[in-house]
């Protein structure tokens, strides 16, 4: 038995049998006579030479990044083998399965390498699938990678509102700049103002970017700063709520109200009105009014008026008595200014009935002085100050008193006689006249 081998080839055994060659399966089984054995091993080498040329072909294969590595980042270059007789090649990249493409398709290429960006950086696995063209037909390889995976870090602090009046919440966010790792990522929050209070801690989860949490507010009565912190690690970031005065304040649109004549027993009413011009609800507690004829209406008290709101009231004099009256509406409500708001009020009554007093008198029986003329004179009952009312020719014996006379009153009358140079006569007789 004689056996013969070549680097890369098979092995092949050579039997001492004369007269018959048969080839088996990694073996070459000869018999022949000893000088027919040159001849015979030519011939059973010439037999395995087309399986000694196969098995010197290989198929491409990736090299760069090794199979089953975990890739560098979202941009990686892939390299492969040339293989044997491959005249075209595509890459294809998925997270779905083998042969999946939702993050990569190459196209025919007859270049060793290809550059991809934009991948997953989560850590998550990433199948790739190497095709090769030989004589028409495509081959395949399949391989997996592992992502890239960037630590997370605190990248942001948000909430809704920038700015708040009165008591309330604000939604706030806290933000990585990738996702959260198993187990998730906890982040500390602090509050440098006791008027808003956050929890002190909150997590993003495994596999999210952000986590929400509620900021409490509780209202101030002057306006100041709140100043969020979220830290985790070295990172820090801030927030800043501006907390605005949520105070009361009633405004009143007028400090005096003048009703003028009114005839007696006949109401007028004017209006007044009342504002919430604060940040807070204002309570206005009662509204009393004070002088003879006045009176108010339209609310009914306590009563609280939101921003903004406004309230009525009717003012009414209805005076029963003739004259001059005064009086003052006091609003009593809890607001940061002029919690006691005072309105002052006037008013003059008069009588709705024209009244005349009809005077006549006779002319001096003799008088040594011509007598031009008479003035007539009157006062309240009771007064020593007369007042001129008017004047007549000495022709006239008769005047007619229509001066503002009211009503319930009692005046008294003289007349006195004038000589042509202005010089009066003693006063006559005093005639008292009462107005019903």
């Amino acid at each position: 038995m004689y056996t013969f081998s070549s680097s890369g080839f098979r092995t092949f055994t050579a039997l001492r049998k004369a007269g018959v060659l048969s080839v088996r399966r990694r073996e070459c089984a000869l018999r022949f006579s000893p000088y027919l054995r040159p001849a015979f091993l030519f011939l059973c080498a010439l037999l395995a030479l087309p399986a000694l040329l196969l098995a010197e072909k290989s198929s491409p294969a990736l090299t760069a990044p090794a199979p089953g590595s975990t890739l560098s980042g979202s941009s990686v270059t892939f390299s492969w083998s040339a293989g044997t007789d491959a005249t075209e090649y595509r890459l294809f990249l998925g997270t779905t399965g083998a042969g999946s493409k939702n993050l990569f398709a190459s196209g025919s290429l007859t270049t060793l390498s290809v550059t991809v960006s934009g991948l997953p950086e989560d850590g998550a696995t990433i199948y790739a699938q190497l095709e090769w063209l030989i004589d028409g037909k495509w081959h395949h390889a399949d391989y997996t990678y592992t992502e890239a995976s960037s630590a997370a870090s605190l990248s942001a602090l948000t909430c809704s509102n920038s700015s708040m009046t009165g008591a309330g919440s604000d939604a706030c966010t806290v933000t990585l700049n990738a996702a959260a790792a198993s187990g998730g990522f906890s982040v500390t929050l602090a509050s440098n103002n006791t008027a808003v209070v956050v929890p002190s801690s909150v997590t993003v989860a495994a596999g999210a970017t952000t986590a929400s949490f509620s900021a409490t507010v509780a209202a101030v009565t002057t306006a100041q700063t709140a100043t969020l912190t979220a830290s985790a690690d070295s990172v820090a970031e801030t927030f800043s709520l501006q907390l605005e005065a949520y105070v009361p304040t009633l405004s009143v649109n007028a400090t005096s109200i003048a009703f003028g004549d009114v005839n007696l027993n006949t109401p007028t009413t004017q209006s007044l009105t009342l504002t919430s011009s604060g940040t807070a609800p204002v309570t206005v507690n009662s509204a009393t009014i004070s002088g003879t004829g006045f009176s108010v209406s339209g609310a009914t008290f306590p009563l609280t008026l939101s921003t903004n709101q406004t309230a009525t009231l009717s003012v009414e004099f209805d005076p029963t008595a003739a004259g001059a009256a005064s009086g003052s509406l006091t609003i009593s409500s809890n607001s940061s200014t002029n919690s006691t708001a005072t309105v002052s009020l006037s008013g003059t009554g008069e009588s709705s009935t024209s009244y005349e007093v009809n005077l006549t008198w006779d002319a001096p029986s003799s008088s040594s002085d011509p007598v031009a003329g008479y003035n007539i004179y009157r006062a309240p009952s009771g007064s020593s100050t007369y007042t001129l009312m008017g004047s007549v020719t000495s022709s006239e014996l008769a005047y007619t008193d229509s001066n503002n006379i009211a009503d319930g009153q009692t005046y008294d009358y003289i007349v006195e006689s004038v000589d042509s140079s202005g010089n009066e006569s003693v006063p006559s007789n005093m005639a008292s006249v009462a107005i019903p």
